[in-house]
């Protein structure tokens, strides 16, 4: 939905996603390129930017939005491995794009806006209003929500605009 507005938008759009051939319908459908990625590991991350400097020349808009949560439960009952998952995606992910994408803005000439790039990290209405049974979800987007904040502070000086976004839920 987020790729096909921005193309709606008249962006130029890279898909990437875990799922190679989901990002190849959805870029397909858009007119963007795609990229099979795993947002967790940082030489994904990078073959993200490179993959888009290559096609497009440049890149104005990061959108971290992979996500995932886990099963309503007992905070104490969350097996290691799912909360390493959850980790990964919803916290490491941030911080490997932040840490690729960021010094692209940097280096960018600002817009007749004053802006050098943008983030938009999609975190939740559970980091504000936490749910039941969710602790570690609920404590991954907070930390988004956190992140963002304080990217944002940070990086304004450079002109680069970093929000989150919370829904409660999408397509």
């Amino acid at each position: 939905g987020i790729a096909r507005k921005f193309a709606a938008e008249g962006a130029r759009v890279l898909v990437a996603d875990l799922n190679g051939e989901a990002a190849e319908a959805v870029a397909g459908s858009i007119g963007g390129a795609a990229l099979r990625a795993d947002v967790t590991r940082d030489a994904d991350t990078r073959a993200m930017l490179d993959t888009a400097l290559a096609r497009f020349g440049g890149v104005d808009i990061l959108v971290n939005n992979a996500g995932v949560g886990h099963r309503p439960q007992p905070l104490e009952s969350l097996a290691e491995a799912e909360f390493d998952r959850i980790a990964a995606v919803n916290m490491k992910a941030v911080y490997f794009a932040m840490k690729t994408f960021v010094p692209h803005f940097q280096q960018r000439q600002k817009d007749a806006r004053g802006v050098r790039g943008v983030v938009l990290n999609i975190a939740s209405t559970a980091g504000v209003s936490p749910r039941p049974r969710l602790a570690w979800y609920n404590a991954s987007k907070g930390w988004v929500i956190t992140a963002t904040r304080s990217s944002a502070v940070e990086l304004a000086p450079f002109g680069i605009r970093v929000n989150a976004l919370n829904p409660v839920a999408g397509e």
